[in-house]
């Protein structure tokens, strides 16, 4: 399956729990969401950059994300966990992926991807920055609004 797609699954899947209330985020939750958000950006922009980019550039932004996530995940747990190991599962194939030529010699099992496979990476990643902000736009935990807050409404 494209990674796009699976990634759409997920973020579909999270943004159903936060509608219904399942998945209500943590202030600590809130915080590292916006910083693997922040992360996300940061290693893969906007698609005439990442386009323009040699091949090797856009795999090393590509496993930096990779990197992101994974640091995410060792930083939280419960729903969260779930929703960036789904993440990192999403985009596994990029592990596998290399950017120069084998020259005669084994290759681990490593393939140079099309540059659709690149774009499709990328733009799954684009997905799950829309997804981090979504996730904590809707998903407010009633303990962390400040009395304040409730009573003018915001």
């Amino acid at each position: 399956m494209d990674m796009r797609r699976i990634v759409a699954v997920l973020a579909e899947e999270a943004e159903q729990q936060i509608r219904d209330q399942v998945w209500k985020l943590a202030p600590s939750d809130r915080a590292l969401v916006l910083e693997t958000a922040a992360r996300l950006r940061d290693a893969v922009g906007l698609p005439d950059v990442q386009e323009a980019l040699p091949q090797i550039k856009r795999l090393e932004h590509l496993r930096e994300t990779l990197a992101v996530l994974a640091i995410s995940l060792a930083r939280t747990h419960g729903r969260l966990a779930w929703f960036l190991s789904g993440a990192l599962n999403a985009l596994e194939p990029v592990l596998r992926w290399r950017a120069l030529p084998s020259e005669g010699g084994g290759t681990f099992g490593t393939v140079v991807p099309s540059p659709e496979r690149y774009t499709e990476a990328e733009d799954a990643v684009r997905r799950l920055q829309d997804a981090l902000a979504q996730i904590t736009a809707k998903s407010v935990d009633p303990g962390s609004v400040q009395p304040d807050q409730q009573a003018n409404g915001t």
